[in-house]
């Protein structure tokens, strides 16, 4: 059977939906199918059971398909630094802090342990589904893609396009890209599934007569736009969840800074009916929320200096209510924050935090990534950590009064959540069946 290559026309096309989603409907079928995503550029990332550490829509990718996600699904993954640099994590570990000009200097390092993962996973499985990165055919960079011209490339998959028709140009999109793809990767494409429509169907019948006979391109299908507010990986994500909730529902602020991460830490309060989430990204007041959340963040020092300059700071300093600190959050809410590692300062530095807790938190350029079953808050929690900031006095976690604080992420999760997450995904998956043309898909795999 032939591995195969999701591309999108354009960023956020939907590509790591069409993923799990192409991958599901073949495991059904009864083949054994595995995700994979060589390069993966996200702040939101899980720690898998052998302490590695890969994108949140990998590990999202797995779980729907009832894999042990593991670090060979996205080998190479990156995570914003202090000003053009990023934090580069390879095989789940992390490496070094590079300039990306840098990374993008020394891409053939990495291109054999890319190869080494796919290898890996292809030798275990039917099929390799391999979610591309952007774009395939931004002409500066191709020789330095990763995710959708290397593989493609080095191991001959098939490749189907994923275009976004809600952003408009659908039609430039897909021809351009088909265009610009090299002759031999044209050659594999076997055809193009057009995402997000809105309204009737029908309308779109005489696009894709077009699409098909004067582009040459087969249509996979054309997809209805549908709201899924599981595996949020980046902040489009926020930008598109939608929430029902109940009237009197419990009001939740999640300070949204610049930099916040792990946003899929609230996917179980926007599926409860019983709450409403609200992401703060302004100094509004937060009197009106019965709970604050201060999130997990990439670059803890450069948000609390983003909190302090809008006036989030003072605010929470006097706030009355509840207030909840996740990872990053958490390390927040102490006394101080001493970073003379240089973790993510520039030089050694101190930091005043929100001084919740009488501790401070330390810096370490060794990077706590664990999963585990942790007692938190009179219960207990399947959750992980990825930070290195350290307490000593509280090593996981802080609770007095209306003040808690946690390392774990995965604090709301329960099996109430993750029965609702296993009936989404399969009522999803049945949705976008009835739109997809699997047949053709499966005869081109074949």
């Amino acid at each position: 059977m032939h591995n195969l290559s999701i591309f999108g026309t354009s960023s956020d096309a939907g590509k790591s939906t069409i993923t799990f989603v192409v991958a599901k409907l073949l495991q059904d079928l009864g083949y054994r199918v595995v995700p994979f995503k060589a390069q993966n550029v996200s702040n939101n990332a899980v720690a898998c059971a052998d302490g590695r550490e890969i994108a949140v829509a990998q590990y999202f990718q797995a779980e729907v398909l009832g894999l042990t996600p593991m670090y060979q699904m996205n080998p190479v993954l990156l995570k914003s630094g202090r000003k053009s640099s990023a934090a580069l994590i390879v095989n789940g570990q992390v490496v070094e802090t590079k300039d990306v000009r840098a990374y993008y200097r020394d891409i053939d390092r990495l291109k054999p342990i890319v190869n080494e993962a796919y290898r890996y996973l292809d030798a275990r499985y039917d099929c390799v589904i391999a979610e591309g990165a952007g774009s395939p055919v931004e002409l500066n960079l191709m020789d330095k893609d990763l995710s959708n011209i290397h593989i493609a490339t080095e191991f001959q998959t098939k490749i189907i396009l994923v275009a976004d028709i809600e952003k408009g140009g659908v039609f430039a999109s897909i021809w351009g890209v088909y265009n610009l793809l090299p002759q031999a990767l044209r050659e594999r494409v076997i055809g193009v599934v057009v995402n997000k429509f809105r309204g009737d169907r029908s309308l779109f019948d005489e696009g894709v007569r077009i699409i098909e006979q004067e582009f040459g391109i087969p249509v996979l299908g054309v997809l209805p736009y549908a709201p899924f507010n599981l595996g949020f990986e980046d902040s489009q994500s926020l930008i598109n969840y939608q929430q029902k909730s109940q009237a009197g529902a419990k009001r939740i602020g999640v300070i949204a800074y610049p930099t916040m991460s792990n946003y899929n830490d609230f996917e179980p309060l926007i599926a409860d009916e019983g709450v409403m989430v609200e992401f703060v990204r302004e100094n509004i007041s937060l009197k009106a929320f019965d709970l604050v959340i201060l999130p997990g963040s990439k670059l803890v020092i450069e948000d609390l200096s983003w909190l302090k300059s809008t006036g989030l700071f003072a605010q929470l300093q006097s706030h009355k209510g509840e207030i909840l600190g996740i990872c990053g959050g958490f390390e927040m809410m102490f006394r101080q924050i001493v970073d003379l590692e240089g973790v993510e300062s520039e030089s050694p530095a101190r930091v005043a935090g929100l001084g919740f807790v009488d501790d401070e938190i330390i810096f370490r350029q060794e990077k706590v990534v664990r999963r585990g079953h942790y007692k938190l808050f009179g219960r207990e929690v399947e959750g992980f950590e990825i930070h290195h900031g350290w307490s000593k006095r509280y090593p996981l976690y802080y609770e007095k009064e209306k003040i808690r604080g946690t390392f774990v992420h995965g604090l709301f999760n329960d099996e109430t959540f993750r029965d609702y997450k296993e009936q989404a995904v399969d009522a999803f998956v049945a949705q976008m069946k009835e739109y997809l043309d699997m047949e053709r898909i499966l005869q081109a795999l074949r």
